[in-house]
């Protein structure tokens, strides 16, 4: 009978393999909230203050949101990337605190109250004012509740048991208080400018409010017969045709403009069964003929005679509803306008001082006034000729080719043309979707340019909508700035102090510099006051007989100090006779029923939030928000703050972009392609949106959908493996372990070296707010560095050494000073994996990762650089040799690299510079030798080499499973492995 040979021994419990609890499954979604908890409990935002108590202070101040509805992924994109950068503020050792806030004021809010209403088809009008602001107030405060808690769970880290609200009383009271510094330096006027209306909100808006639609018009050519002409006695009963996209401006119509340098020609036309002469710009005359198909003659053969457009000063012309007298009547002037071009129409411009801004400001200038003939519904005023209750004037059919106003145009002869085909982009409101129109009305506004204010308006007497008799203005009342590196009012104008403060300051991206700068520097006068409810009022006293607004420094505190108690409730309560105290009459007085613009609100948060609590005079390292801002958040701010203090409120400005769907498109419902960041969160854990974030380049406009999230998941997927392996790998480490740089292998110094440069480069990128970039770096290194790399090479021994084995110990040291560093690099971006991968490590129920500072890495010697050639030379000859076994492995002549000899052949210089390198261990091969070539390549960056792969004929180590000489068959211990079985 033969002997059966004894099965090979089974070495597997003698291997020292990782060993850890860490999952592979991170699970985020259900792990998340309870680590959220965990910091709830240790009160870690508080004890980070108590840590850097002291040191260097980074102060992010949070744009607000508005506080209605759920977070969208834009808020999410925002907060996330303010959390990182302060997170990794903290972590380079800095007390870098972050007070969230919200704008709890405005139309956002006082429009959703007033749907409530609507539902149930009541009018906020009928309701008394403080029970409306009340009703405001509660909206408020559910939805900061709300996103609050949303922010959270982002893992956004913060001040959340004492944010900032504008609606505080605290806040509301440095609102009043700042409107009182401009009001005092002589920066404030109640003016009857033009300004961007809603018909439908019935307030006027802020250009950060509006936005761009492409809408189609009705146009329309008019003719003006001309009744004098002083310089061109040839033009009397001739007809000046203008062309406008906006027939309801019409009836308003004071006068004509035109261009001087611009020639004009009359032209025969054929109208309602007569021959008339037009006036148009001859440039413009083929287009007015392919509008009207009236002319009376082939164009081409040009006009009875031609004028300079200079020629027309002095003459006057007829409205074409002339016929009803009164306003109607009176002659309209021609005007020089610079601002009349050849681009389109006809060369005359038609004007309109209630509603264009060129249009007030020329006809200001020859003493013509608005007549505030449309009221805040966007009709006309019942009394005003035939036009009273008839619609609003955005609704196209008031304003249609058969509506009424070209209907009457056209029964008094003068409506040449008009179709409902003009195709352009309009003004509308981002709130309610609708058509906006510029209108004059009695409001508030701060100068940009005047240093002193002219003449005050006086609104005595006259219900909104008014015509006023007296110019626009204010009184003014200088005083000095406080702070202030420029002085409003006294010498510089907001204007240049703001263009200034722009230039003093820093925009990341750089190119958002030349934005901002180009709206400043175009910007009107800034309309600070709306006609709503809810915020805070303008809280002034007009003299009734001067138009002159109070300015008292005692009044004015007390004003303060009343907010300060009530909040802005106290404006709207009888108690204006005790504010204005014992030396004025409240009857001499009008109490201003106007609120603030929340552009205003917002702009003051720098007061109430950084300067309060961290000293008058602090201003903000960095405001964050998207790009949209530059002429919202961004610039009422700078505006502001320039205004009362001389200087802007922020170091630094950085804007990222927006977030689109995976298509690039905007995100809409209407599209059904809204990506909902709460749906990520509950799916797939915030880290990987906070990933995601980390990874876009967030300056641009960025995309998201379920390709880039599975991106954003398969790069955290491989740094969590890299965590797990690192923490694996360390079980039991502990200090008498660690061996001195000076003694480890050169393998070991290399690694030391390339994190001592990611480090570097990491550090850079924060101080930049790279956060792309150092993504990039953090896992490009876990990846290629180190899994493909370093611990690949080292597992052999951290398998199979002897524990006290210098080299697997030198190997266990620098893992201890990756893991060290690792974590911490990735705690600003994967805070709650940090989180976990620290408390698997170091578990404790006092500690958290991000206590931690940036991490001190170990010196190295000197030779290091020497060597750092040797190394990205070998690095690059082990990928050769790797894409020369691949088709080996995957046609099964092989099974793994352990089973190949290897010939490399490298070229003379690179082989004297890799002389002395291990190359069986480095490649993980059975054998290996390397040859040398030849010459050198030409090109010093180049690597001349040659490979022979083959299979082995070597037996396998029963133990490490390498092929090796000594050998003799397979499943026998090799010499190593036999020594430290033996030793165990």
């Amino acid at each position: 009978m033969t002997d059966t040979p004894a099965p090979a021994r089974d070495y597997r419990d003698t291997v020292f393999l990782p060993k850890t609890d860490f999952p592979m499954k991170a699970g985020l979604a259900a792990k998340e909230p309870a680590i959220l908890e965990r910091w709830a409990k240790l009160g870690i935002y508080d004890r980070l203050r108590e840590q850097r108590l002291g040191r260097e202070r980074f102060i992010l101040h949070d744009g607000p949101p508005y506080a209605n509805g759920d977070i969208h992924m834009g808020h999410a994109m925002n907060k996330v990337l303010k959390d990182i950068i302060v997170r990794s503020q903290s972590l380079m050792g800095k007390d870098a605190p972050y007070v969230p806030g919200w704008d709890c004021h405005g139309l956002p809010i006082e429009w959703k109250v007033e749907e409530a209403y609507r539902a149930k088809k009541l009018n906020k009008d009928d309701v008394p004012v403080d029970q409306f602001r009340a009703e405001c107030r509660a909206y408020a405060e559910k939805w900061v509740a709300v996103q609050k808690a949303e922010f959270e769970r982002l893992g956004v880290m913060g001040d959340w048991a004492d944010p900032y609200l504008t609606m505080k009383y605290e806040a509301e009271a440095a609102i009043v208080g700042e409107l009182l510094k401009f009001a005092e330096s002589g920066q404030l006027y109640r003016g009857a400018k033009p300004v961007m209306w809603s018909p439908v909100e019935k307030t006027a808006l802020a250009e950060a409010e509006v936005e761009y639609e492409d809408i189609v018009s009705t146009q329309i050519d008019v003719a003006f017969e001309i009744d004098s002409a002083p310089n061109a006695p040839e033009l009397v009963g001739a007809h000046a045709v203008i062309w406008t996209t906006t027939p309801w401006t019409i009836p308003v119509n004071q006068a004509l403009s035109y261009g001087p340098e611009i020639e004009y020609g009359a032209y025969w036309m054929a109208s309602d069964d007569r021959l008339i002469q037009v006036l148009v710009a001859t440039d413009l005359v083929a287009q007015f003929e392919k509008r009207t198909g009236l002319l009376n003659e082939d164009v081409n053969n040009g006009p009875h005679w031609t004028i300079k457009g200079s020629q027309l000063e002095g003459a006057t012309a007829r409205h074409p509803m002339h016929a009803l007298g009164g306003f109607f009547a009176k002659p309209r002037p021609f005007l020089p306008g610079a601002f009349v071009t050849t681009d389109a129409g006809t060369g005359l411009v038609h004007m309109a001082p209630d509603h264009g801004e060129d249009d007030f400001e020329l006809c200001k200038q020859y003493g013509i006034d608005p007549v505030f003939a449309i009221d805040g519904a966007g009709m006309y005023r019942a009394d005003w000729a035939w036009l009273g209750g008839q619609g609003s004037v955005i609704n196209k059919k008031f304003v249609s080719a058969d509506g009424p106003i070209c209907t009457d145009l056209r029964e008094a002869g003068a409506l040449l043309a008009a179709s409902d085909d003009f195709k352009h982009s309009y003004p509308h409101s981002w709130r309610s979707k609708a058509k906006v129109i510029f209108r004059a009305t009695p409001q508030w506004f701060i100068p940009m340019d005047a240093s002193s204010a002219p003449s005050p308006l006086r609104v005595e007497g006259r219900g909104e909508g008014q015509p006023s008799n007296a110019a626009p203005g204010t009184a003014p009342h200088p005083s000095p700035v406080p702070d202030g590196e420029r002085e409003p009012g006294n010498g510089a104008t907001l204007r240049e102090i703001a263009l200034d403060a722009i230039a003093a300051t820093t925009w990341i991206p750089a190119r958002a510099e030349n934005r901002i700068t180009s709206m400043v520097q175009g910007r009107p006068d800034w309309v600070i006051s709306r006609q709503r409810a809810w915020g805070v009022p303008i809280a002034l006293f007009v003299n009734r007989a001067t138009g002159q607004y109070l300015n008292d420094a005692n009044v004015n505190a007390r004003i303060v100090e009343a907010f300060r108690q009530n909040g802005a409730d106290a404006w709207y309560a009888d108690g204006h006779q005790a504010l204005l105290g014992p030396d004025y009459d409240l009857a001499d007085y009008e109490v201003v029923k106007d609120i603030l613009d929340v552009w205003f609100d917002s702009g003051c948060t720098h007061v109430f939030t950084v300067e309060a609590r961290y000293g008058e005079g602090t201003r903000a390292n960095l405001y964050l928000e998207g790009s949209d801002q530059h002429r919202g958040w961004f610039q009422s701010s700078l505006l502001e703050s320039c205004g009362t203090r001389g200087r802007a409120p922020y170091d630094a400005v950085l804007t990222h972009g927006f977030a689109l769907d995976g298509q690039g498109r905007k995100m809409s419902k209407s599209l059904g392609n809204v990506v909902d960041p709460l749906k990520i969160i509950g799916e797939s854990g915030a880290d990987i949106l906070r990933m995601w974030v980390a990874s876009t380049d967030y300056f641009d406009d960025v995309k998201i959908g379920k390709e880039v999230l599975a991106t954003a998941s398969d790069a955290y997927r491989k740094l969590r493996n890299t965590f797990r392996y690192m923490l694996g790998a360390l079980e039991d480490f502990d200090e008498s372990e660690r061996v001195a740089v000076s003694d480890m292998p050169e393998l070991e110094r290399y690694v030391l070296h390339r994190l001592g440069m990611i480090d570097t480069e990491l550090r850079q990128a924060a101080e930049a707010y790279e956060f792309n970039r150092y993504t990039r770096l953090l896992t490009d290194f876990a990846n290629e560095d180190l899994s493909a790399f370093f611990f690949d090479i080292r597992k052999d021994s951290l398998y199979c050494d002897a524990p006290s084995d210098i080299k697997r110990r030198s190997y266990r040291t620098v893992l201890d000073v990756l893991f060290h560093a690792l974590v911490r690099y990735a705690a600003p971006v994967l805070c709650f994996t940090a989180e976990e991968v620290w408390q698997s490590r170091f578990p404790s129920e006092d500690s958290s990762v991000h206590y931690l500072e940036w991490p001190s890495l170990p010196s190295l010697d000197e030779s290091i650089p020497h060597f750092m050639k040797r190394w990205s030379v070998v690095r690059s000859l082990r990928s050769a040799v790797t894409a020369e076994i691949e088709p080996l492995r995957r046609d099964k002549t092989i099974r793994s690299s352990l089973e190949a000899d290897v010939q490399l052949m490298v070229d003379a210089g690179n082989f004297e510079r890799v002389a002395g390198i291990d190359w069986q261990e480095v490649l993980i091969t059975s054998t290996a030798k390397a040859l040398k070539l030849g010459p050198m390549a030409n090109d010093d960056k180049a690597i001349s080499h040659a490979i022979h792969v083959e299979p082995t004929t070597l037996h396998k180590c029963g133990r490490c499973w390498r092929h090796l000489p000594e050998v003799t068959v397979d499943g026998e211990l090799c010499n190593r492995c036999d020594e430290v079985v033996a030793d165990a």
